[in-house]
Order: structure tokens, then C-alpha cells, then sequence
């Protein structure tokens, strides 16, 4: 007798390999879990003919069990227990590990679990299967071992037995008809064995076990093959338990026989927070027992959490287990690593002040275990060569081994590329995901999608990028979009995180803010746009709008003369013939290009725009074009008012364009051609193109993100660019579309959400029809007849979910909430809870997809009507009846076609306003589906592009001051102007005095100030002078410094050679030359660099603390001297 008799009286071909692998369980695990997969095999062949499911879109059998059809009639727990046994399967044939005898009990445990579900539900005499009984080895007879050579040959034994019967099938129709026949006769006999079955389904499918294989799955896929006994289940001493014992459910071990991390599993049910305390208990004795502290892993089989404990980490989420390497590294760590704070920064990559300001930020952040930073830094402020420092130094100090930099646009990855190319050359080897998927090295780039998809992928081997695999992560450019749409990637990826962006840091979302785990409105570091120009880093934007009256107002037929209505007239602006009365100003250089506008642009740019070559020539322009057609009727337009340029004075830059790249390389170049580039989004971001000097704002901007970036096109300078020491000092920009207005109002600070994707929308939408049949609708006549309409919806979703692949590392956070609406039972009541409860499913990957958009479309439409009928939302319903009304119109015109005229009753009611007055939701939904295969037939009516030449204006220019750039602020040429100037008048008595370090009077202060207005400061140089940390006249001897005479003496008691040491002398001689040269020094510079090069502890390092606070006390002294004493 065998555990597997009962299948053999009604499924004999299935009986056959179940009764194999039961009898190799002892003998040898590799048969006896490659039969066990047989097994699966042939069930799930059976199951797909039996019930007829579709066969999916890819006919293997892990396609056929993850199917959507296939999930929802076994149910998600029991396709668990088949994808458990076809993987384990797997590794018996494909994989050198170890497969022993608890793997292959396991695996006999679950295929008897698996036949006792599908033939209770399937047999034609279901109350013959022993529901009552579990797997019992012992009736397991024993069959001789096999070699895995045999196994193998086995499998393609078998393979090719299977491709050879489906050929055999495909050929014979004959034999297809009599198969139809047979599977017709047994549903006859099953139904009615299954209307007569007197047992209730009572077997205990140990759900319990199923979670500990479910992570021992997760495991091997991280490499632990867990073929060792002291892997599970190993016993520790010393716990605070009554008899002090305790059993380790998982112990990971390194190479080196020590432990790396602990598992500890809690009931699938249970919080994975329960574990939390004994984890850490049984990484104490694991590390009184090896000397070694493991990390600790605690899970509930979907929620996981690592704590690293012992670098004083909290625990915090991760989305699967680390290999060996990755534990290995972050054990390291604990002796390698090294503080940030202490570690250098390479100025040659990151020289600026700035700059090195950023990366302390991050690494004081990091130091005092953040793992989330968001730097917001001016577009032209060196963002890249910033985190390439950080990259170097997080190296160095052992922080980091592996960094992945993402971008959202394919330049900005190969730009970024070439940056670490150049300043990190040793770095171990860049890879670019977008060009070599394998490729192996230490710095990879990518775009999102890119990532996403590799993250989703895997192979024989497993996983490429396991949830450990990168340290760092760097966001070029975070902004909203990427919360949105790619969040999982950083919940996927337990790394550090650096977020990096150019929008001003008030502009910032806050959802982005709280992706890089920071209070709202406070980056880790900033340096604004404003702080740039005043640093002179950057240069000023010089800004001026033109109130266009078509590009603002658009063009109305009644306002035009008579003779451009009769051009208007006789434009073909569609194949129907029909001619609007306006064209919105949104069309125009849409559909309607006018070619006096794009004329009165030009002009205005010729004659206003910056110049050099003495004059003569326009500076290098960027015009940002709305379209491709757009941009090349600017580029005919110029061609026909300039001919005497040359035809490659102006260019089209697009993606379009013949070898854009190289494009854009020649019109950097200072001097070369194209002067003028011609750019629809492609020269917006990432290119450095310090010569440009005019920016065309010729299209309406609506991201405050792609604004500032636009705008960084021109703030970078450019020496002698209009001459021998004739610098670029500022850039024009010219908006002819409202952008300057639109992005200087204060604006509140967004959410950050965006448009939801259509699928996303029809799940919700659904779900929410489900919720207001059930619960909240108020209006009983619009649930009249609506149980079909909610069985349909139900069933919708419930495919759906049952479609999420629990594989897919995405799908696999949600593994409770998918296994749980995967049963159709979870779907006969929806509440407020429950639809919470379904959001984060709506966006999850699922294999139930529709390909018709139009159709989709619809769908949302009508259920959206559905939807506003139930919650009495009158706004929405008269949108959603007029919108429908309109496509009924439309589909009336396509009655000739015979898919369309056979619902011409419905289309017909479906315009007039009675059918409306009385609809019901069961009455939308029998138009949804009756109509939504048809209104792809709806011909889009497309406009022609149509060319006039039609008399507008620009009216005045009307400059505008940006509220993130304060005007006429450039510091550093100030600074340069006012040194020079006080040079030649050292002998100035105020000047005198602020030099020697002697107390300024009043009198003083106003001198001072005369002479930095002769020195051709302005109003505005002088208050911000003012406003500076100490006032005018620090800021003064910042410029002048003091004489080394004045200090050297304010200092004499630290220089005496017979009580100080020499180290001492040296230090001491830094502070006094720094005065020298800068006049001033507050007492925090002792603890910054130089003074910190030798130890962080700074002057503390050479002096006592009393010492400390007399030095600190004589810096005080020197800095108030250049200060005017308040009156007392």
C-alpha cells in the first residue's frame, strides 16, 4: 500500500510518477523530487484539458501555474505548492547542490497535499480521496538510487516524449475530436460525482510547513542550499528560557565555519516583528558559542527585516536574504570600515567648497546611521563630479563595494558614464546596463526601466541582482515621477541612498522628501542657484517675457481680417473637410504654424540676443521647439530670412535629427557650427554647454523640474568668451509662452502624486464599484439588477490577482494580501478596509492584460459612470453622459459597417437624454461590454498641419526678475572689483585700523563703506555685504586680511618656543596664516580642514581643553575687533 493509491483508481498516468517518487524518498532525494515534478506536470496538463484553460503566453509549466485561470481554479495556496515542487524539481535536474532527504520528504509532503485538493475537487467520486490522512513514509516502498546522470536523461526522456505526443496531437485531427469527446464525457461524470459528493474537503494542508519551503526557497535563491543538518533547527544554550535552550530555526554559515546571519520564521499570520527579540537572543549565544556575531534575519515568510545589530543599525525591511558574499561583506565591515567624517576627500575630483560641504553633509548623515540623503544642488554646480568623490570616498572607507547610478534618460547614463570614466578610473570597471545586460564591474548605470525589468528577471543560476547586490544607489535627478513609478526599486535594494537634484529645494514634493527619509523642505545639503551666482560659480539669467497674442491667446476665425479668413477657408485642416472657428494657443505650433510668429521670434532673437565675435555674431542659442514639425518649420523659417548664414549657422537637434550626439558635440564647441540649436527636449538636461548665452522658451513648460534644468542650460561661464578677459558674465532668456510668470508664483507644495497608470485606474475603479454595492451606495434604484454587473467586476479582479506571479520579487511584499484575493471568497464583500487594503495591488505586475487601448478606455469611462450613479456624484455623471453621447454620435456615422449596426438600437438610445434620466448601473455595464470591442473603429480625426501667414505682434518686452536668482547679484566679481580697488588704497586710516586688527569706530565703518562704492559696488553688493556674518567690516578684512605684525602679537603666548612643543608652533602658525590671508576666522574652523588633517579631534590633539577655549577666546578677540561696539 502507498500513499498514492487513492489517485491511481481514476488518474493512473498521474499515479505512476507519484508512486516513483514516494518510492525513492529514502533511497534518493534527486529521483524523488524530479518525479514529484513529473507528477505536476501531468496534473496540470490534465487540469488545462479538463477545464479548458487558455493556453498562456507561454506554454511551459510555469506560465501554465501561474496563469490567472489556473490560480483561480486551484487557489493561490495550492499553485504555491505547485510552483514549490516544479522549482525544487528543477534543481533535482539542472543544479550540482545538494537535494537530500528532507528536501524530498518536504516535496512528497506537498505533492500529497497537492493530489488530495485536485482530486477532491476533480474525481468522479470524490468521497474516495482520504482527506483525513497525511503523508506517511513509512508506506513509502524503496526503490534503488539513481545517478544524476540518470535523472537528467530521464527529464529528456520525457521532454521529448511530450514534444513528440503534442505534434502527434496537432497532426490528428481526427484524434483531437475524439480527445474533445472524452474530456466531454468526464465533466459529465465529475459534475455529477461532485453534485453527489457527502464529505466536506477536512485535510489539514499544513500551511505552516508550506511557509518554512516558501523561505527556504527564498534562501536557495540566494545561494544557501541549506544540505547542511546544523543549517536548520541548530541548538544554542544560555536563553532566557526555563531551560535555557533553544532551537535556531535557520543558521547561515560562512566558508570559515562561522555563523553570518540567523533566520528566525514566524507563522505566516504573525507579525514578523514577534521574532524580532528571540533573533536577537539566539544571535547572542551563536556569538558567545563562535566568538562571532551573526546578523539576524526575522520573517513571516513575506515580511522580512534585517538588523545589523552590531554596527548599531535598527532593524529595518529588506525584500529577501542576502548570499553568502553580501553577509560575508557587512561582517567585514565591522573591522574595516572606517568613519566618514575621517576619510578624505578627493579635492581633485570635488575642489569646491561647496561640494565638500555636500559630501560631509552625507557623511556626517551616514555616519550617524542614516541611510537615505538628498542633495539639492544647481543645475552646472558639478552634481556628478560630487557623488563621484562620494563614490571614492564611501570606497575607500570600506562602505561600499558595489554602486548603481540611475538616471531617467539614456544621455544622462552616458554622460555620467564618461564622468566616472574619467575621475574614477581604478574604480574596479563601469558597466552600463543599457548597452551590456552581463557585464561585470563596480559601478553600474541605468535608467529605471532598466533596472526594474533585471530586477524582475531571472535565470538557471538565480537572480543577477539579489536584493544585496548594490551598497549605493544614486538618484540623478529625483524628483516625483520616480516616487511614482519606481519606488520599488529602492524597496527592492537594501543600499544606501543619495538622491540628487537642481529644483529648488522648496519645490521639492514632499513625497520625494520622504522617499530619501527627510523632513520636508530640509535636504541633507543645498546649494541654491542664488548662492552659485553670488559665489560666481554660475552666472545670472537676464529675463524678459513678450506677451505674444497668438502664442498667449490663440487664434480666433472672427478676429481675422477678410482676407485670412479666406486663406483660413482654404486650408485642408482634415480629410473631412471640417474648419474650426479657433485654434487654441495650445495648437498653435502644434497644428498651426504661423509663419509671421516664428518670424517676430527670430527677429526679436537677431536683434536683442547676446553677441560676440565683437558683435557680429549671435551667441550660442538653444530654442526649445514644442514639436519636431515645429522645429523644422523654425529652422525653414530662419533659412528664408537669413540666407546669407549658410545653411549650418541653425540646426535641428532632436532625436529625430541624423547623429544628434555628434550634433551636440560641435555646437559646445565655442566657435563651431551650429550657433543656433533647434531642440525638442533632447538639449533640456544634461548637456554643459558653457557658451550658450540665449534661451528661447518657444513652447509652454509645466514641470518645475524640467523648468530649472532648462534654465541651467545658460547659468554655466565661459571665459573670454566675448573677448581677452571679457568673461561671460550672464544669459538672456526669452519666453514667449508665460513660463517666466507661470514658475515665479508661489506655488504650494505638491504631493508629488501623478496620473495613475489606465490599468491602475480600472482595478481601483472596480474595486470601489465593489465598496458602494456593497456598503455605501445611497440611491437603491441604482443598484437595481447590479448582481451580474458585481459578479462580473468580482470575477475581474479576482483573475487579476490571481494573475500576480508571487515569484516576481515585486509581487512578492504582497505576498498575504495576492494569496488572499486570490480565493474567490475574499471577493463577496468589499468595505472601506478592503479596497485600503487592494491599492498597492492595482499597480503590481499581473498576467491579466489587454492589449486594446481604445477598449480600456472605455471601460474606465463607463465604470467611472457606474461609479458617480452609485455615490450620486452629479459632476461626474453629466461628464461621463455627455462624453458617451459624443462616441454614440460617432459610431451612429459607422452604421455601414455591420459590428457597428448591429447595435444600433443601443447606440441610438444611448443619445438621447432619456435613457440617461433611468439608467442603472447594470445598464452601463451591458453598454460597456456591448460597445467596448467597437469604438476602436472610431476613426481619430487627425489635423493636418496647416501654414498661414497671418499679422500678429509679440507687444512689449516686459523683463522679469526670477525669485530664485536675486538680480544683479555675482559676488565673486564684486569681490575681485572691491580687493583690487582697496589694494591701491591701503593707506586709508579705516583700512589701516581693520588691517592691524585695532577696534573700528562708526566713522570707520562709513569710510569703509564709501570705499566700496568707489570700488563700483552697487546697492545690492553692499547691503549683502552688510548682511554677512559680522557685518561690513569683516567681511572688508576678509578681503584685505590682516598684517602677519598685528597677529603674530595677539598670538605671542602661544608661540613662546619654551613652552610649547613643536607640533604645537606648526598649528598655531596655520591659524595665524589663514588671518593673514582671509582677516578673519571663526572658532568652529579649528575643528574643519587643515586643522583636522591629522586627527578629528583638531587642536585638542595638541593642546588641553583650557588651552581649546583660550585659543578659541583670542579668535573671538580678532573677529570682534572688525565690528563696531554696540552702545551700552
Amino acid at each position: 500500500m502507498g500513499n498514492f493509491d487513492f489517485v491511481k483508481t481514476e488518474w493512473p498516468q498521474i499515479h505512476e510518477p507519484c508512486a516513483r517518487a514516494e518510492s525513492y524518498v529514502a533511497s534518493d532525494p534527486r529521483a524523488a523530487c524530479f518525479y514529484a515534478r513529473r507528477a505536476v506536470e501531468l496534473l496540470v496538463t490534465y487540469l488545462y484539458d479538463l477545464k479548458g484553460y487558455p493556453t498562456p503566453y507561454r506554454d511551459d509549466l510555469s506560465a501554465r501555474i501561474n496563469a490567472p485561470e489556473f490560480t483561480a481554479g486551484t487557489g493561490p495556496k495550492v499553485a504555491a505548492k505547485l510552483n514549490y515542487l516544479r522549482k525544487l524539481g528543477n534543481d533535482a535536474v539542472h543544479q550540482d547542490r545538494t537535494i537530500g532527504p528532507r528536501d524530498a520528504l518536504g516535496a512528497l509532503k506537498e505533492l500529497f497535499h497537492v493530489m488530495i485538493s485536485a482530486a477532491f475537487f476533480n474525481f468522479a467520486h470524490p468521497d474516495n480521496v482520504p482527506t483525513g490522512r497525511q503523508f506517511d513514509p513509512q508506506l513509502a516502498r524503496r526503490a534503488a538510487p539513481l545517478t544524476a546522470e540518470e535523472v537528467q536523461r530521464l527529464a529528456q526522456k520525457f521532454q521529448e516524449q511530450d514534444r513528440k505526443h503534442r505534434e502527434e496531437l496537432e497532426r490528428s485531427r481526427q484524434e483531437m475530436a475524439e480527445k474533445d469527446a472524452v474530456i466531454a464525457r468526464l465533466r459529465e461524470e465529475i459534475a455529477a460525482g461532485q453534485a453527489a459528493k457527502t464529505v466536506k474537503d477536512d485535510h489539514d494542508y499544513r500551511e505552516e510547513e508550506t511557509r518554512d519551503r516558501f523561505i527556504d526557497l527564498l534562501l536557495r535563491e540566494a545561494g544557501w542550499p541549506l544540505d547542511d543538518p546544523r543549517d536548520r533547527e541548530y541548538p544554542v544554550t544560555g536563553m532566557p528560557t526555563s531551560s535555557g535552550r533553544g532551537r535556531v530555526d535557520y543558521v547561515l554559515w560562512g566558508s570559515n565555519g562561522l555563523p553570518l546571519a540567523v533566520v528566525e520564521a514566524k507563522r505566516t499570520r504573525r507579525s514578523a516583528e514577534a521574532g524580532r527579540d528571540q533573533a536577537r537572543y539566539y544571535a547572542d549565544a551563536l556569538e558567545r558559542e563562535t566568538g562571532q556575531r551573526p546578523l539576524i534575519f526575522y520573517t513571516n515568510g513575506q515580511d522580512h527585516h534585517l538588523w545589523d545589530d552590531a554596527m548599531g543599525y535598527p532593524p529595518r525591511p529588506i525584500s529577501g536574504f542576502l548570499t553568502e558574499d553580501e553577509l560575508g561583506r557587512l561582517i567585514a565591515r565591522r573591522r574595516t570600515r572606517t568613519p566618514l567624517s575621517e576619510e578624505p576627500i578627493n579635492t581633485g575630483t570635488a575642489g569646491r567648497d561647496y561640494q565638500q560641504r555636500a559630501i560631509r553633509a552625507v557623511d556626517a548623515a551616514f555616519d550617524a546611521k542614516r541611510r537615505e540623503a538628498l542633495l539639492v544642488m544647481a543645475t552646472g554646480t558639478g552634481k556628478t563630479r560630487t557623488v563621484i568623490a562620494l563614490v571614492e570616498q564611501l570606497t575607500k572607507a570600506h562602505w561600499a563595494k558595489n554602486v548603481l547610478f540611475l538616471a531617467d534618460r539614456t544621455a544622462l547614463v552616458e554622460q555620467a558614464e564618461e564622468a566616472f570614466a574619467k575621475n574614477l578610473p581604478d574604480s574596479g570597471g563601469i558597466v552600463n546596463l543599457l548597452e551590456s545586460r552581463s557585464g561585470a564591474g563596480r559601478i553600474y548605470l541605468s535608467t529605471y526601466p532598466t533596472i526594474l525589468n533585471l530586477i524582475q528577471q531571472k535565470d538557471d543560476t538565480g537572480r543577477r541582482f539579489g536584493p544585496g547586490y548594490f551598497d549605493l544607489i544614486i538618484v540623478d535627478e529625483a524628483h516625483r515621477s520616480v516616487y511614482d513609478k519606481y519606488r520599488e526599486i529602492f524597496e527592492y535594494f537594501d543600499a544606501y541612498l543619495i538622491g540628487l537634484t537642481a529644483t529648488p529645494k522648496e519645490e521639492v514634493d514632499r513625497n520625494t522628501y520622504e522617499l530619501f527619509g527627510q523632513e520636508e523642505g530640509v535636504p541633507t545639503d543645498a546649494y541654491t542657484l542664488d548662492e552659485a551666482i553670488a559665489d560666481g560659480w554660475l552666472v545670472p539669467p537676464q529675463s524678459v517675457s513678450f506677451e505674444g497674442q497668438y502664442l498667449r491667446r490663440g487664434i480666433r476665425y472672427a478676429d481675422l481680417t477678410e482676407d485670412e479668413k479666406a486663406e483660413w477657408d482654404a486650408l485642408e485642416w482634415d480629410e473631412n473637410g471640417e474648419i474650426p472657428d479657433a485654434v487654441s494657443a495650445e495648437q498653435v505650433n502644434k497644428i498651426l504654424f504661423n509663419a509671421p510668429t516664428v518670424d517676430n521670434v527670430l527677429t526679436t532673437l537677431m536683434e536683442q540676443g547676446r553677441k560676440v565675435a565683437d558683435g557680429d555674431r549671435l551667441g550660442k542659442t538653444i530654442i526649445f521647439a514644442k514639436s519636431q514639425r515645429h522645429a523644422e518649420f523654425i529652422l525653414e523659417r530662419f533659412e528664408k530670412l537669413w540666407p546669407e548664414l549658410g545653411g549650418r549657422f541653425a540646426q535641428v537637434i532632436t532625436h529625430h535629427s541624423y547623429a544628434p550626439r555628434q550634433a551636440i558635440k560641435d555646437f559646445i564647441v565655442k566657435d563651431s557650427t551650429p550657433h543656433l540649436a533647434i531642440s525638442v527636449d533632447m538639449l533640456d538636461t544634461g548637456i554643459d554647454a558653457p557658451a550658450v548665452v540665449n534661451l528661447v522658451f518657444f513652447k509652454d513648460v509645466h514641470s518645475p523640474t524640467k523648468f530649472w534644468q532648462m534654465i541651467g542650460r545658460g547659468t554655466r561661464p565661459c571665459e573670454d568668451l566675448y573677448g581677452p578677459g571679457q568673461d561671460k558674465e550672464d544669459f538672456f532668456v526669452f519666453d514667449f509662452c508665460g513660463n517666466l510668470e507661470y514658475f515665479n508664483q508661489q506655488m504650494e507644495a505638491t504631493q508629488g502624486s501623478t496620473q495613475p497608470s489606465m490599468s491602475t485606474r480600472l482595478f481601483l475603479t472596480r474595486a470601489q464599484i465593489l465598496q458602494a454595492l456593497d456598503v455605501d451606495a445611497p440611491d437603491a434604484d441604482a443598484r437595481a439588477g447590479a448582481a451580474d454587473t458585481r459578479a462580473v467586476h468580482a470575477d475581474w479582479l479576482h483573475r487579476t490577482v490571481a494573475g500576480m506571479n508571487l515569484e516576481n520579487p515585486l509581487v512578492r511584499r504582497h505576498r498575504f494580501a495576492v494569496e488572499k484575493y486570490s480565493d474567490a471568497a475574499s471577493w463577496h464583500r468589499l468595505d472601506t478596509a478592503a479596497v485600503e487594503e487592494l491599492e498597492p495591488l492595482a499597480q503590481l505586475p499581473t498576467a491579466v492584460t489587454d492589449p486594446d487601448v481604445d477598449a480600456k478606455r472605455f471601460d474606465i469611462l463607463l465604470l467611472r459612470g457606474q461609479l458617480a450613479r452609485l455615490t450620486a456624484d452629479e459632476s461626474t455623471w453629466e461628464s461621463v453622459a455627455l462624453t458617451v453621447q459624443e462616441i454614440a454620435g460617432k459610431l451612429e456615422e459607422l452604421f455601414r459597417i455591420d459590428a457597428v449596426r448591429r447595435h444600433a438600437e443601443l447606440i441610438q438610445e444611448l443619445t438621447t437624454e432619456e435613457w440617461w434620466q433611468d439608467a442603472t448601473v447594470a445598464m452601463l455595464e451591458q453598454t460597456r461590454t456591448t460597445l467596448r470591442g467597437v469604438v476602436r473603429l472610431i476613426a481619430k480625426t487627425r489635423r493636418n498641419p496647416v501654414y498661414t501667414d497671418f499679422v500678429d505682434t509679440l507687444g512689449t518686452a516686459t523683463p522679469v526678475e526670477l525669485r530664485q536668482v536675486t538680480p544683479g547679484l555675482n559676488a565673486k566679481r564684486f569681490k575681485e572689483k572691491a580687493t583690487a580697488y582697496l589694494r591701491e588704497h591701503e593707506d586709508d586710516i579705516a583700512l589701516q585700523k581693520l588691517r592691524r586688527g585695532r577696534q573700528l569706530t562708526p566713522s570707520d565703518l562709513e569710510s569703509l563703506e564709501r570705499m566700496l562704492v568707489q570700488a563700483g559696488g552697487g546697492a545690492e553688493d553692499i547691503e549683502r555685504a552688510k548682511q554677512t556674518d559680522g557685518g561690513l567690516g569683516v567681511f572688508i578684512r576678509s578681503l584685505v586680511g590682516l598684517e602677519r605684525a598685528a597677529v603674530m602679537e595677539k598670538f605671542t603666548e602661544f608661540l613662546d618656543e619654551g613652552r610649547n612643543s613643536a607640533d604645537q608652533i606648526r598649528f598655531v602658525r596655520m591659524i595665524v596664516d589663514e588671518l593673514v590671508e582671509r582677516g578673519v576666522m571663526e572658532p568652529g574652523r579649528l575643528f574643519e580642514d587643515p586643522y583636522t588633517a591629522k586627527s578629528s579631534k583638531g587642536p585638542e590633539l595638541y593642546f588641553p581643553p583650557e588651552r581649546v577655549i583660550q585659543l578659541a577666546d583670542r579668535l573671538r578677540e580678532v573677529n570682534l575687533r572688525a565690528r563696531v561696539p554696540e552702545a551700552s
